[in-house]
């Protein structure tokens, strides 16, 4: 199978993921700024959510400039990261329509962790389509970012009942370390 249809699929599931959380936002009804300040805990969610979901679409896109084929269960891996990422809407709108309680937060986090998970589980399952020496598993070799990750998301959900404030860093932190997309493919093709 060719990789065009999936790339095809899962950029314009990502394109209305965001759309969806865009129009979720509610013009505020005053004129002054002073009437955007009961909207900030959405519109901090919502940025939040517009950088991950961006990460997302450009490490998908680095990814599967380096894929040959794919199967079935790639389709289905596939699938399994664009479920979880279809949830960060509802858990966006959730988290910043309660001003960033800890149960809201605790689940935006638990999301996150498991859209990370299901990138690993895609990551993995084209490795199996691709021999050793192939520029994908070159270009994947170790993937410490994805680790580190994955960690920061385990501890930051149960700290989001310690206090939300610093599971939010954490989050940050993670988008943080990925606004820069991963050049570990950039440079095995450069190669």
């Amino acid at each position: 199978m060719r990789k065009g249809r999936i790339e095809a699929f899962s950029d314009g599931v990502i394109a209305i993921l965001i759309t969806i959380m865009v129009l979720e936002l509610r013009a505020p009804a005053g004129t002054g700024l002073g009437a955007l300040r009961p909207l900030v805990p959405d519109l901090l969610s919502y940025l939040l959510s517009f950088v991950m979901l961006g990460i997302y679409w450009n490490n998908h896109h680095h990814l599967l400039q380096v894929v040959e084929a794919v199967d079935g269960r790639v389709l289905w891996a596939n699938l399994h990261l664009l479920f979880w990422l279809s949830l960060i809407p509802f858990v966006t709108g959730w988290m910043g329509g309660n001003h960033f309680a800890a149960l809201p937060v605790a689940v935006y986090g638990a999301v996150l962790l498991l859209a990370a998970i299901a990138h690993f589980i895609l990551t993995r399952v084209l490795l199996t389509l691709h021999a050793r020496d192939s520029v994908l598993a070159t270009a994947l070799g170790r993937d410490s970012k994805g680790t580190i990750s994955l960690v920061v998301y385990l501890a930051a959900v149960p700290l989001s009942f310690v206090d939300p404030r610093l599971a939010l860093a954490l989050y940050v932190l993670v988008a943080v370390m990925w606004l820069v997309p991963d050049r570990r493919i950039e440079r095995t093709l450069a190669r």
